[in-house]
């Protein structure tokens, strides 16, 4: 179990930035399961998984439904003219399931996805926002020096006070997949490449969610 649990924000609500993937959905039932009123973001990017994964986060969100969670707000940050070309928007050249981590890695995602849930969160009274990176994130933008520092500078930018929160960044992901035992955790979605609607099960992270089930 984390060894603390993160503050009610003075709205009493906690903003949560949920994929529909098993990391931001075992956070969601988590943070319900420790009495905090939750309000999930989804950021449509235009990415060619997200209609699937999308539909997947939510099931699991009605799954999970009571009164201290929020409806699902999806905030539209198209991202065809940044990324055009890459295998995220074409689904050519899909990273396979024998493939490196970094193969995945999608410039400044989370960059991208913070900003305007943040900004959202600022203009709606909700002081902070949680995030699932775990200890073992390899990337750039997932360290604690780059969320300090994003955090300092969004807050300077706008002159508002949220917060980036991390509840699951000291945690190994066998310790996360144990604190979403007994939860619908076969609803979640973890693919980059679905074929109707389904996982593929020959991309990275298909991969890496039957390793994370086998822990």
């Amino acid at each position: 179990m984390p060894s603390d649990t993160p503050p009610l924000s003075s709205s009493g609500t906690i903003g949560l930035l949920a994929s529909g993937g098993l990391d931001s959905c075992i956070m969601l039932g988590h943070l319900l399961e420790r009495g905090c009123c939750v309000q999930p973001f989804y950021v449509e990017s235009g990415l060619i998984w997200q209609q699937s994964e999308r539909r997947a986060l939510q099931k699991f969100l009605a799954a999970l439904a009571r009164p201290a969670l929020g409806p699902l707000v999806t905030l539209e940050l198209p991202l065809g003219d940044l990324y055009r070309g890459h295998w995220s928007m074409t689904g050519v050249g899909v990273p396979s399931a024998d493939s490196p981590d970094d193969a995945v890695y999608l410039p400044g995602r989370n960059v991208l996805l913070i900003v305007k849930a943040a900004l959202w969160c600022q203009l709606h009274g909700i002081d902070e926002l949680a995030l699932a990176p775990l200890g073992s994130n390899p990337f750039p933008d997932a360290t604690p020096e780059f969320f300090s520092e994003f955090q300092s500078a969004l807050n300077l930018a706008t002159q508002g006070q949220v917060r980036l929160i991390r509840p699951f960044d000291r945690l190994s992901k066998r310790e996360v997949m144990r604190l979403g035992r007994g939860r619908p955790l076969e609803l979640t979605f973890s693919c980059i490449s679905p074929q109707d609607g389904l996982h593929c099960g020959e991309c990275n992270k298909c991969q890496e969610r039957r390793n994370a089930f086998r822990l």
